[in-house]
């Protein structure tokens, strides 16, 4: 499992992560990008969302299991 995060106040609204990653984000009506799906399986194109952002205002990550 990986976690997509977005920071709204770094977003300048370009795009480019919803033009390579449209399952899983998208323009929101303030023109800034939104995450569809915050926890996804494999990182697909969210990790190439993460790269192409020219204000890294995507980060993904692995998400940690709880230890039982």
């Amino acid at each position: 499992m990986f976690k997509v995060k977005l920071d709204k106040e770094k977003c300048i609204g370009c795009g480019s992560c919803a033009a390579v990653c449209p399952g899983n984000f998208t323009m929101d009506s303030d023109n800034k990008a939104k995450v569809i799906k915050e926890e996804v399986e494999s990182l697909g194109c969210n990790k190439m969302a993460e790269e192409v952002c020219p204000v890294s205002a995507i980060e993904v990550q692995p998400v940690k299991e709880a230890k039982i």
